[in-house]
């Protein structure tokens, strides 16, 4: 999905363009309710690993997306889900499975036999007290449940919610790439500011020099001075600004993506030059329902809904088990003889007070939200598709408009530069086309992280953009 930057603007912060992708990505809360250690803020977040080097090191885009697949919380309680779901998924099997176990028992008793109701009035010349006598007892137990529709729907369904779950967390992968691959190009556009205000600032500080030597040669006026000294040191305050952000864009990276505490670290890849989208759009559409590992998910957590529907229905319907156990019994271990006992029990339920009833309706329900959010989820997709080309064409038209302009702000520059210096015009021209300079290169920028975060946010909309991304960033 597309993450779009207003026209001469900074690039939106990762807080809220992880707002803007939506809660339903990973399971969580709302965006409006979404806290920075809730799910979203996971993404933001990540372990750092290793141990932090002496020297700089150089770190590329695929470099940085791969340690924030490893190393992105993100990435690391998704993969926790996905073994908390196995776990599930074998207790719910165990109920099918054949249940075995052993015990040895070894006891000296003495029995009151009135406890149990056999006086002496009852049974003449039977003792009162018995014993005290040992009791020796070793016996395999095993007990499997032969028909069982209530356990046998919920394995289903738990294995649904297990495919579910790693379909989640390829989902929760693709968020890492896009979060990752717009923290970086975030702190390259931060790095190209700086650049510009640089340069912004070396010219003001030349034109600062040239109306002070034409006051000191009586052809200027003080006041070309004053305006000169209050440009620089304009500029001066936008070059602080852009270093400021762009350390702070720095910082954000290399949380994501778990670098050690202290590892210092400079961006070696500038910013992609975006190629042509090669596909349609309904070609998009198309491999977008058919890789989106959200979309599968959603399709999972459906028919697990329907799996729990039915199970729910068949705690209703008779269930049949066999037992059995065999060992020997005695007072001793030398005296014990081989025993077992062989039984089938069917349970058949006549009356549960509506629990049955309740139950089923709750399944159902719960049945009929998937299928709604899986219904919504697909035309959110085809939407998103759509949003997402409108975003690319837009993006690459701004590029291509802040180009030209950019170019032409330049032209305009050096022509004020040339009437200032020649003495036909004050620096009143110089000054307003610095200004018109600088918004170029801002929207340039800002044009250049938008084409490229518009790539981005296509090949998370297609689905699979582990692989995907170089390819949509640069036409490999």
């Amino acid at each position: 999905m597309s993450v779009p930057v207003p026209s001469g603007a900074k690039p939106r912060s990762v807080a809220a363009t992880l707002l803007l992708l939506g809660a339903s990505l990973l399971p969580g809360p709302a965006p409006a309710q979404a806290q920075e250690t809730g799910p979203l803020g996971a993404l933001q977040g990540g372990v750092p690993t290793g141990e932090a080097t002496k020297d700089e090191i150089a770190l590329s885009l695929t470099a940085a997306i791969e340690r924030g697949l490893r190393y992105n919380l993100g990435s690391i309680l998704s993969e926790a889900a996905v073994t908390s779901a196995e776990g599930a998924r074998k207790e719910a099997l165990a109920d099918l499975l054949p249940q075995v176990r052993a015990g040895v028992l070894e006891s000296r008793q003495k029995i009151n036999l009135a406890a149990f109701g056999f006086t002496s009035a009852l049974l003449p010349g039977v003792p009162q007290i018995v014993g005290p006598f040992n009791l020796f007892d070793a016996r395999a137990y095993l007990q499997q449940t032969v028909l069982d529709l209530k356990a046998l729907h919920k394995s289903h369904a738990s294995a649904d919610s297990l495919d579910a779950a790693r379909q989640d967390e390829h989902s929760a992968r693709d968020l890492v790439v896009l979060v990752c691959g717009q923290l970086y190009l975030q702190a390259v556009a931060g790095e190209a500011r700086i650049a510009a205000s640089r340069a912004q600032l070396g010219t003001s500080e030349a034109l600062l020099a040239v109306a002070r030597d034409r006051k000191a040669s009586g052809l200027g006026a003080g006041i070309e001075v004053l305006r000169a000294e209050v440009q620089e040191r304009s500029q001066r305050q936008r070059l602080i600004v852009a270093e400021q952000d762009a350390a702070k864009e720095k910082l954000a990276l290399a949380r994501a993506i778990g670098l050690p505490l202290g590892q210092r670290y400079r961006l070696a890849d500038p910013m992609p030059v975006a190629p042509g989208v090669p596909m349609s759009v309904d070609a998009a559409v198309e491999r977008a329902w058919a890789d989106r590992p959200d979309l599968k998910a959603a399709q999972a957590r459906a028919q697990a809904a329907e799996d729990l529907r039915k199970s729910a229905q068949g705690e209703g319907l008779p269930s049949l088990a066999v037992s059995g156990d065999y060992g020997a019994i005695g007072n001793d271990v030398p005296g014990a003889l081989a025993t077992f006992t062989v039984a089938a029990g069917l349970r058949v339920p006549l009356f549960e007070g509506g629990r049955v009833r309740a139950r089923v309706r709750e399944a159902e329900a719960r049945a009929q939200q998937e299928r709604a959010r899986l219904a919504d989820l697909k035309a959110r997709i085809y939407y998103e598709v759509q949003a997402v080309f409108l975003d690319i064409q837009a993006a690459d038209d701004r590029v291509a408009v802040a180009e030209g302009a950019r170019a032409l702000a330049r032209e305009q520059l050096q022509q004020a530069k040339d009437r200032f210096a020649a003495g036909v015009a004050d620096n009143v021209e110089v000054v307003q086309a610095q200004e018109s300079l600088a918004a170029a290169d801002e929207n340039h920028i800002a044009s250049l992280y938008a084409q490229n975060v518009a790539r981005l946010s296509l090949a998370r909309t297609l689905g699979g953009v582990e692989t995907s991304y170089a390819d949509l960033l640069k036409g490999r």
